[in-house]
C-alpha cells in the first residue's frame, strides 16, 4: 500500500471516534442525588474543623519524645511540654464559658510536666470540648456571652478555641521540625516524592 492510502484509511477511521466523542450521554431521568444537610449545619461544621485541629494536636503532643517536652527555641518561649498544657487550659476555657460552666480544670501549664500527663490532659480538654459540641445547637450556638468585656455568640467561642488550637499547632510544628520530625499534618505528604 503507498502512504497515501494509509493516511486517507487512518483520517476515514478517525472521523467517527471524533464523532462518538462529540456525542452526549443520554439524560438520566432520575434526579441528581442530593445530600441532606445537617439539622445544625454551623455547628457541624465548627466541630468538624475542631476534630482535624485538634487531631493534629493531640497527634504532635504524641510525636514529641519526652527528652524533648522541655524543648524551647528561644528563652523567652514556652517548653513544648508548656505549648501543651497551655492548649489543654485555653479549651477548658473556652468550650466551659460556651457551655455555661465553671471550668473544671486550670493550670494544666503550670502544673503537668510529664509528656504523659500533658498528652492525657490534652485529650481530657479535647473531649470535653466535643461534648460541649454534643450539646450544642445552632440556635443556642447564637445566644450571646460576655468574655473579656465582649458580647459573643457561643459559636464564635468555640471558633475562637479552634483558631487558638490551630495557632499553637503551628508552633508545635516548628518544635518538631527543629527536632527533625515530621509534624502529623505533613506525614501523608513527605510519603510522597517531590515534583
Amino acid at each position: 500500500m503507498n502512504k497515501r492510502l494509509v493516511f486517507a484509511f487512518v483520517a476515514l477511521m478517525a472521523v467517527p471516534v471524533a464523532l462518538l466523542g462529540q456525542e452526549k450521554p443520554p439524560a438520566s431521568s432520575a434526579p441528581p442525588a442530593q445530600s441532606i444537610p445537617p439539622a445544625n449545619p454551623i455547628t457541624a461544621s465548627e466541630k468538624g474543623f475542631y476534630s482535624f485541629v485538634s487531631s493534629a494536636v493531640v497527634g504532635a503532643a504524641q510525636k514529641m519524645p519526652e527528652e524533648n517536652y522541655s524543648f524551647k527555641p528561644t528563652p523567652e518561649v514556652r517548653t513544648f511540654g508548656q505549648l501543651v498544657g497551655h492548649v489543654a487550659d485555653a479549651s477548658y476555657m473556652f468550650c466551659s464559658q460556651a457551655m455555661g460552666e465553671a471550668n473544671p480544670a486550670k493550670d494544666i501549664e503550670k502544673t503537668k510536666t510529664s509528656k504523659a500527663d500533658l498528652v492525657a490532659a490534652l485529650k481530657d480538654g479535647v473531649a470535653y470540648c466535643n461534648k460541649a459540641f454534643d450539646s450544642m445547637t445552632d440556635a443556642k450556638g447564637s445566644q450571646m456571652v460576655k468574655f473579656f468585656n465582649f458580647d459573643l455568640a457561643k459559636l464564635t467561642l468555640f471558633s475562637i478555641n479552634t483558631a487558638h488550637t490551630d495557632e499553637h499547632y503551628g508552633n508545635m510544628v516548628t518544635y518538631l521540625r527543629l527536632k527533625g520530625i515530621v509534624p502529623p499534618t505533613s506525614e501523608n505528604q513527605s510519603a510522597q516524592p517531590p515534583k
